[in-house]
């Protein structure tokens, strides 16, 4: 099996490396890849590299994710999150290839305080969230193989994180303020690689289980409850903390004014992913204190 891997140098694209290295030859590439031209600010140029490589599946874990920037350039998160996978489906459909996409909670409009399904109706906020979705539109529309996964509030032990960034501002400040009014699942760049290949390999041998899947750590919290998990981990492991346990105070999100939108339940329901693969999905605590572990541990 030939394995072209679009946006290797992402969080979810790094782990992809290592678990997409198991099924067959992986050809990873980024936007500044020597060998061949994978910039998805000139989708017509992804066409020819997609029909050189000729893959038996391709993964697109590359996106245009700054979420207030996109709110001021429009036209450019559209080319890369609705019109690159455009090109990389139509192209996969010409050569039967799989395609694997990643979209996010952020096309539904966070309303209410159920988790949302695979065809619960979409209603983004947000232009970080209107191109995601036309993206997925574009790849249904194609015809072509295909995985779409949506997930939420993905962090890595590569880079920084909201984790890390509380943990550093809990040791230099005596007090934080965390929103509290919006709802999710935090989930490990990890773990959605590993449900990737897993996932893969399943379509592969049986391709009527193509579609759209939910995929996020099971449980949910709000930033509130989770900068205090992360922060009185650190505590309790021996980092230096400043901020005291009652001085994390709870904050809405009409606290910290954005320029995109955000959704305040990112509840996805993983019902439909569990059981067509026959996975479990750990809690959400388990992948951070790994991540935790691999950042800090001594």
């Amino acid at each position: 099996m030939r394995i072209v891997l679009f946006g290797k140098g992402g969080q979810v694209g790094w782990e992809l490396q290592r678990s997409l290295a198991t099924l067959g030859e992986l050809i990873a590439l980024d936007f500044d890849s020597p060998e061949h031209h994978a910039d998805f600010s000139n989708p017509a140029r992804l066409a020819d590299t997609v029909r050189t490589l000729n893959p038996d599946v391709i993964v697109n874990a590359a996106a245009h994710t700054a979420v207030d920037k996109a709110e001021s350039e429009p036209e450019f998160a559209a080319t890369l999150n609705a019109e690159g996978p455009r090109v990389l489906a139509e192209q996969a459909r010409a050569l039967g290839a799989l395609l694997v996409h990643y979209s996010t909670d952020y096309v539904f409009d966070g309303s209410g305080n159920a988790a949302r399904s695979e065809d619960a109706p979409t209603g983004p906020l947000s232009v970080y969230g209107r191109t995601k979705l036309d993206g997925e539109n574009h790849i249904r529309a194609s015809g072509c193989a295909h995985l779409i996964l949506r997930t939420s509030w993905v962090y890595a032990a590569r880079g920084g994180n909201f984790a890390r960034t509380m943990i550093k501002l809990a040791s230099e400040r005596e007090a934080l303020s965390v929103i509290d009014d919006q709802f999710g699942a935090p989930t490990g760049a990890e773990l959605l690689a590993d449900v990737t290949a897993h996932a893969i390999r399943a379509c592969r041998a049986t391709p009527s289980l193509g579609g759209t899947y939910h995929a996020v750590a099971s449980g949910e919290t709000n930033w509130f409850e989770y900068a205090r998990f992360v922060i009185e981990w650190a505590r309790a492991n021996g980092l230096a903390i400043k901020v005291a346990a009652d001085a994390i105070k709870p904050v809405p999100t009409s606290g910290y004014p954005t320029a995109a939108t955000r959704p305040l339940n990112s509840r996805l329901d993983t019902n439909k992913l569990r059981q067509a693969f026959n996975i479990t999905l750990p809690a959400w605590q388990s992948g951070v204190k790994r991540m935790l572990m691999e950042a800090y541990a001594k």
